[in-house]
C-alpha cells in the first residue's frame, strides 16, 4: 500500500523554472487577434495566450509558454462596454472570472440566454453552441480562460459577425489566416475564404436554457472544500483545502463529488489555506498551472527544496509532470470574500483522477497521526488498513 512509485525525478534549473513563471507584468495583449477587431464595440479587445495560442487569428499573437499541456490558457479584457462575438468552439471553454463583471450570452443571435458572470465564477460552455459576451463593470475585467485539448480546431464566427467583418476589410480563409485588405493584405487565390454556417447546420445545434447554463456554474458560494481531500491535511503545515469544480482531479475524499462532471480534457479545483499552510510535497505525471487568485503564495520545486517562486494574484506557474512540488500560503487575500486564506487554481490536463504520489516524510507523519492511502488512493484510518487482507 506504499505511496511510492519508481519514476525518475524531473528537475528544473532557474532558467527553465523563469521560462515557466508567467506573472501578470508578462501577459502581452493582442488587439487584433480575431476577425471582429475592427467591429465597433468590439474593437478594444485585448487577448492573451499564456500556454499554447488558444484560438487566435493572428499569427502574430503573443504566447508565453507554447508547450503542450494538453490545454490552453488565456485571458480576454476589455474595457466597460466592449464585447466579444459570437462564435463557436469544438472543444471546452471555460472561463474564470478574476475580476469583474460580465454578460455571457449564447444562441445563434446571442438570445437564447443570459448568465452574468462575477468575481470567482467558473463558467464552463458547452461545445457546439454560438456564445459571446460584454464586459459590463470595470474597465479592469479579465476573464481567464482554460480550452480543451493542445489542439483546438480553431472557432466558428457567427454568420453576422463575418458579414460585418467583411464590410471592414476583413476576411477569414479556410487555414484560419486573417485577411486584412484595408492593411494591403490580398485575397488569397490558393485557399478558400470562410463562409457563414449554413441555416440547416444551425438547426441542428442544442439549446440551452439559463437553468441549463447555470448546472455549468459554479460560483464562490457553490465551493464545497474538503477538509480530508489530501493526504497532508491534518499535518503542519499541511492545511490546504481543496474544492472541485471540474472533474475529480486530484482529490483524495472518496465523498468529494465535482459539481461538472462533463469530459473536458483537462480538471480544475480551487486550493485555499490560511498562512503559513498549503499543500506539502508531492508529485505526479502530468504537467500543471497553478494560477493564483488571491493572496501570495510560494511554491517550491525540485526534491531538494532549493528552488521557489513567489507569486501574486494572476501570476501563474508550469510545473512540468514528476517535478516535487510543494504550496503555501505566505499571505491571505485582501477581501472579506477569502475569510483569511488564499485562493489557487490548480489545472491539470486528462479526465480521469490524478494520482499524487506524497513525499516519504509526507506519508511516514500521515501513517503516525493515523491516516494512509487505500489502494484506490482514497485516503483510510490507517488502523482499519492495517487489519485489511493482504493479496497473495
Amino acid at each position: 500500500m506504499s505511496n511510492l512509485i519508481n519514476r525518475p525525478e524531473g528537475r528544473l534549473d532557474s532558467a527553465e523554472i523563469a521560462r515557466r513563471t508567467i506573472r501578470r507584468a508578462d501577459w502581452v495583449a493582442c488587439n487584433a487577434a480575431f476577425i471582429d477587431c475592427r467591429t465597433p464595440g468590439s474593437d478594444q479587445k485585448e487577448n492573451y495566450a499564456f500556454v499554447g495560442p488558444g484560438v487566435s487569428q493572428n499569427p502574430n499573437q503573443y504566447v508565453n509558454l507554447a508547450e503542450p499541456h494538453g490545454f490552453n490558457t488565456g485571458a480576454a479584457g476589455m474595457p466597460r462596454g466592449i464585447s466579444n462575438n459570437l462564435h463557436l468552439h469544438f472543444t471546452a471553454e471555460v472561463f474564470i472570472n478574476l475580476g469583474g463583471e460580465f454578460r455571457l450570452r449564447w444562441g445563434v443571435d446571442g438570445k437564447q440566454g443570459e448568465y452574468i458572470a462575477k468575481d470567482g465564477d467558473i463558467v464552463s460552455i458547452p461545445t457546439w453552441i454560438f456564445r459571446g459576451f460584454t464586459n459590463e463593470g470595470s474597465d479592469e475585467g479579465i476573464l481567464y480562460t482554460v480550452l480543451g485539448h493542445d489542439e483546438t480546431g480553431g472557432i466558428i464566427w457567427g454568420p453576422s459577425v463575418l458579414r460585418e467583418a467583411e464590410s471592414y476589410g476583413l476576411h477569414l480563409t479556410a487555414d484560419n489566416r486573417l485577411i486584412d485588405t484595408v492593411a494591403g493584405d490580398t485575397l488569397p487565390t490558393d485557399v478558400a475564404l470562410i463562409k457563414p454556417m449554413e441555416q440547416e447546420y444551425i438547426d441542428e445545434l442544442t439549446d440551452y436554457s439559463a437553468e441549463d447554463m447555470r448546472s455549468r456554474v459554479v460560483q464562490p458560494n457553490d465551493r464545497v472544500y474538503s477538509r480530508r481531500g489530501l493526504l497532508c491535511n491534518g499535518l503542519p503545515a499541511g492545511g490546504a483545502e481543496l474544492s472541485l469544480a471540474i472533474g475529480y482531479g486530484m482529490s483524495e475524499d472518496r465523498r468529494q463529488v465535482p459539481p461538472i462532471h462533463e469530459p473536458h480534457s483537462f480538471n480544475i479545483a480551487w486550493l485555499r489555506a490560511r498562512p503559513a499552510e498549503g499543500l506539502l510535497r508531492h508529485r505526479h505525471d502530468r504537467p500543471q498551472v497553478v494560477l493564483v487568485k488571491s493572496g501570495r503564495w510560494l511554491v517550491t520545486l525540485d526534491a531538494d527544496g532549493g528552488s521557489a517562486v513567489e507569486l501574486g494574484p494572476s501570476d501563474s506557474l508550469s510545473v512540468p509532470a514528476d517535478v516535487w512540488r510543494e504550496l503555501r500560503c505566505l499571505e491571505a487575500g485582501s477581501s472579506a470574500a477569502t475569510e483569511g486564506t488564499g485562493e489557487v487554481l490548480v489545472i491539470n490536463p486528462g479526465d480521469g483522477r490524478v494520482r499524487l504520489e506524497w513525499a516519504p516524510e509526507v506519508v511516514t507523519a500521515a501513517r503516525a497521526a493515523g491516516w494512509v492511502l487505500d489502494p484506490n488512493g482514497y485516503l483510510a484510518p490507517a488502523a482499519v488498513m492495517a487489519g485489511a487482507a493482504e493479496d497473495d
